[in-house]
């Protein structure tokens, strides 16, 4: 099967919730991992609620933060949008996905990243079913 790993530096809180949203709605597709170059302690508390209210998914209970050579060899990288700083995996595919990271902008900014992380997750399943990556 296809392995797919979303990445960022921190690994706490988008990567975080595109793996959770990856288990939930493409694990026919692919697997998906996340991990980063710099961990925290936890997942984002924000990241962890706003996935349990919108997809009853309570991610903090599989999920911790991880360091890339934690996760094994992937297929397909996804950059949640980290700029300067994303951290390198060698793959067959690379994308960015662009998402600001919404820590401390409030919880209706974690509501819309985690539907575009959603809308993204679904149209990445798509194409790898399609054949397209």
């Amino acid at each position: 099967m296809i392995k797919v790993a979303f990445v960022c530096v921190h690994n706490s809180c988008r990567s975080q919730m595109a793996e959770g949203l990856s288990r939930l709605l493409a694990s026919d597709v692919f697997e998906a991992y996340s991990a980063g170059t710099e961990v925290k302690d936890n997942i984002n508390s924000e990241a962890v609620e706003v996935i349990k209210e919108l997809y009853d998914l309570d991610i903090s209970l599989v999920q911790r933060p991880k360091l890339l050579a934690e996760i094994p060899a992937v297929d397909i990288v996804v950059t949640m949008g980290c700029n300067v700083e994303c951290p390198y995996l060698p793959c067959r595919h690379r994308e960015d996905w662009g998402l600001e990271d919404p820590s401390g902008q409030g919880h209706e900014k974690f509501v819309t990243t985690a539907k575009m992380i959603e809308a993204k997750v679904l149209d990445l399943k798509d194409r790898i079913a399609k054949g397209r990556i």
